[in-house]
């Protein structure tokens, strides 16, 4: 029976360098803490909470691995990448990036300036972009493999009333992993996308709540879920056990993505219409 090889190649004994952005609270700092708990030194980003991104640091450090820290404002592009390049040399190099980072909007296409529509695209798909950009060539220079993961959201999906960029950003980035699939696959890099649904963080306005304590009926397993149950799935793309898996999509969502038939039939007002 064949082996599976490690991540990255030739790497064996030695830790993995891996670059979470975005990831000074919520699914980011979760999975920071895991890659750390799995033996990575870290770097994170964050774009206007420093404190979080040193909270997410201590925890990191506290697994007996490296933490690096860097402001990254992707809306300022594409000035902010070099950033991964700072990153990369820090850590000796870089082995996964996690493109963690995003914004999103409540506002009806219909009345939305274009300045927001373009601020969430540079945030959530340019700057995804230029980020994997600049680490697939560190990966590509080092020649052992690596591994992005994207995380988009179930609107990579599926639309919803009120984020016209957000769900644009979202399913353009998960084309885009498709495409980065194909064309990384001749350096052994895998790219992935995990598209979460409603998690109990800060963007979702439910900072430390347990998702566990909150009722919602519209979804299979009747919750939210945890950051950290996100960052399990990011983890396991990083592992050996991943090395087959390019191009897909991993969906953390409670059931959302199955509700949308069955929930229609439900609806007994209009009031989804609004953001």
């Amino acid at each position: 029976m064949a082996t599976i090889a490690p991540l990255p190649q030739d790497r064996v004994g030695a830790p993995l360098r891996a670059v979470v952005t975005g990831s000074d609270s919520g699914i980011g700092a979760a999975t920071a803490v895991a890659l750390a708990g799995g033996g990575a030194d870290v770097g994170i980003t964050f774009h206007s909470d420093r404190q979080g991104a040193d909270r997410t640091a201590e925890q990191v450090r506290d697994q007996g691995v490296t933490a690096a820290v860097r402001r990254l404002d992707l809306g300022d592009l594409p000035t902010a990448a070099s950033v991964i390049d700072e990153l990369a040399e820090e850590l000796g190099g870089i082995d996964v990036l996690v493109n963690c980072a995003g914004t999103g909007s409540a506002q009806k296409a219909m009345d939305m300036d274009f300045d927001t529509w373009r601020h969430v695209l540079s945030v959530d798909l340019d700057g995804a972009f230029l980020c994997s950009q600049r680490a697939a060539k560190h990966m590509i220079a080092a020649g052992k493999g690596g591994r992005i993961i994207n995380i988009t959201s179930v609107h990579e999906h599926a639309p919803r009333v009120g984020s016209a960029p957000y769900c644009a950003a979202k399913a353009g980035l998960g084309a885009l992993t498709k495409v980065l699939a194909l064309e990384l696959a001749e350096h052994d890099i895998t790219v992935n996308s995990v598209a979460p649904g409603e998690i109990s963080t800060p963007m979702t306005g439910q900072e430390d709540v347990d998702p566990r304590a909150q009722r919602r009926p519209g979804l299979p397993l009747g919750r939210p879920g945890h950051a950290k149950e996100v960052a399990a799935v990011v983890a396991f793309l990083t592992t050996p056990a991943a090395g087959y898996v390019t191009g897909a999509s991993y969906v953390v969502d409670g059931g959302m993505l199955l509700m949308g038939p069955q929930a229609s039939t439900l609806l007994t007002d209009e009031d989804w219409r609004q953001p």
